[in-house]
């Protein structure tokens, strides 16, 4: 760094020893005269002075300048291919998204626990809403019934996301959510699960929309444990 301001340190100390110079010169000449060649020295001495400022806080702006294209190249350099993925996304805005996501889940939980088909088809892409219905329709053939009371999230956090085919977007996100679940036998016996435990489940959700489509909606396509 110093490198860069050593030839204006030169000019100044050059600067400085004329004008001691000039002084012990002009000492011995009328006072008038010295007088007039002194303020002239110091206005010279003053307009170097100012200009060396100048271009030392000209210098420090362009190196804050490189330092800063810097910092923004590395920082794009050290962004996972997770976030390059969300980056490319028109309008995309990551908060709004698990904010989204987060009340599906407690809606789809919900609903698949009350076998509500009809909200759960809005929700679910049609393979998955298959799955949902085969588990229901088998509950509903021996008289069980589900009961899910859902306490809150530990976590909601994006995992992966992807483009594939057709400009077809999946954003997996991991849910880490604390809930009470029973089944209950047709005389309203807890057959599984307990009303007084609250369980910390870990569940793996698939989200996927056509960047091509005009539905800004997000479909569930896949669930994991």
């Amino acid at each position: 760094m110093l490198g860069q301001y050593f030839d204006i340190l030169v000019l100044l100390v050059v600067v400085v020893l004329i004008f001691n110079r000039l002084k012990a010169v002009l000492g011995t000449r009328p006072e008038s005269t010295q007088k007039q060649a002194e303020e002239n020295a110091a206005k010279l001495f003053d307009l170097i002075v100012k200009e060396a400022q100048q271009n030392q806080q000209s210098m420090a702006a362009q190196v804050v300048s490189i330092d800063n294209n810097v910092l923004e190249e590395e920082k794009t350099e050290t962004l996972s291919d997770t976030d390059k993925v969300l980056n490319s996304i028109p309008n995309f805005d990551k908060n709004n998204f698990l904010s989204g996501a987060k009340r599906a889940f407690e809606i789809i939980v919900e609903a698949f626990a009350k076998g509500d088909i009809a909200t759960l088809e809005k929700l679910v892409n049609k393979n998955l809403l298959k799955k949902f219905q085969e588990v229901i329709e088998n509950r509903n053939a021996q008289g069980v019934t589900a009961e899910a009371d859902f306490i809150g999230f530990n976590k909601a956090e994006i995992i992966k996301a992807k483009i594939g085919k057709n400009q077809v977007v999946k954003i997996i996100v991991e849910f880490v959510s604390e809930q009470v679940n029973l089944l209950k036998n047709n005389q309203g016996e807890v057959i599984e699960g307990d009303d007084k435990f609250i369980q910390n489940i870990t569940d793996v959700w698939t989200f996927e929309r056509a960047l091509t489509s005009s539905n800004p909606n997000w479909i569930l396509v896949s669930t994991k444990k």
